[in-house]
């Protein structure tokens, strides 16, 4: 006969993180105190292989690009740096900066990058609430303004700056030369995942995590899927998990071979779900 663990559920604890590019309109998902909060921070202690953020912008963020797990071991790092956005408010003309419109070599972008008009070869996509869109290690991208985004990322904080609006910041170009795609960004093939069953959505699945988001207004099961952690964010509604409130904003944690653990929603509500796949 099988052994039950009994989960462990958990709220993590939020870190709040001033930006030059943040802003105080973090509300519906926290309350806003007048600062510039840029991001919002989602870990556990000690820190798990995925990090969760909340990220808000009221201007362009850098031009940068993160280094893959090999490059990051030849620098004495832990690991590289592959994350997802999913978006969740966009003002009109809000984008993200992904890849470049069209092959460039390295010159060409090291000139951009001291100019200025990497800006320019980069691809704007226009962005809407619901969308996802993968932040593959070695993409140049950008957040620009009026977003508000879920980060799921390799817990990292590796992040070479190619360009930054004149912003007094230091800049990376040697790493980010070395590590930088130099083409456009191939959105990822959409997955049918056997750990996404109802009422789950399958997002996108890479070697490092997988993505799934529901809307619900019943109560139902969470049965967590065949990974050593499960992370639930609430991007809308409140109720109860495992008998414990939770509301919008709010990252937890579920450890252990899980029964079936609550999930009873006092309103509507959405939720992205992110674990290390079996690949």
């Amino acid at each position: 006969m099988s052994l039950i663990v009994k989960p462990s559920i958990r709220r993590l604890p939020a870190e709040y993180l001033d930006k030059i590019w943040g802003t105080p309109a973090v509300e519906p998902w926290f309350v806003s105190d007048g600062r510039m909060i840029g991001e919002v921070w989602y870990q556990d202690d000690p820190p798990l292989p995925l990090l969760v953020k909340f990220i808000f912008t009221s201007a362009r963020l850098s031009v940068q690009v993160h280094p893959d797990d090999a490059y990051a071991k030849s620098k004495g790092l832990e690991r590289g740096k592959t994350e997802m956005w999913h978006v969740l408010r966009a003002d009109p003309g809000g984008q993200i900066g992904l890849g470049f419109r069209h092959e460039i070599d390295r010159e060409t972008m090291r000139r951009a990058a001291l100019d200025g008009s990497i800006v320019d070869l980069i691809r704007w996509f226009d962005v809407k609430p619901g969308e996802s869109y993968l932040v593959s290690a070695g993409t140049v991208h950008a957040l620009g303004a009026g977003v508000v985004v879920v980060e799921v990322q390799q817990t990292s904080d590796t992040t070479y700056r190619l360009f930054d609006y004149g912003r007094p910041r230091e800049l990376h170009l040697d790493d980010g030369m070395a590590v930088a795609h130099l083409g456009p960004w191939v959105p990822p093939r959409m997955f049918v995942s056997k750990a996404s069953k109802a009422p789950w959505n399958p997002v996108l699945r890479t070697a490092y995590f997988e993505v799934h988001t529901a809307d619900v207004s019943r109560p139902f099961a969470l049965d967590r899927p065949d990974a050593p952690f499960a992370l639930y964010v609430f991007t809308g509604g409140d109720g109860k998990i495992g008998g414990e409130p939770y509301r919008e904003g709010e990252c937890w944690l579920v450890e252990g071979q899980a029964d079936r653990v609550p999930l009873e929603p006092a309103r509507p509500t959405k939720i992205l779900r992110a674990f290390p796949p079996k690949l």
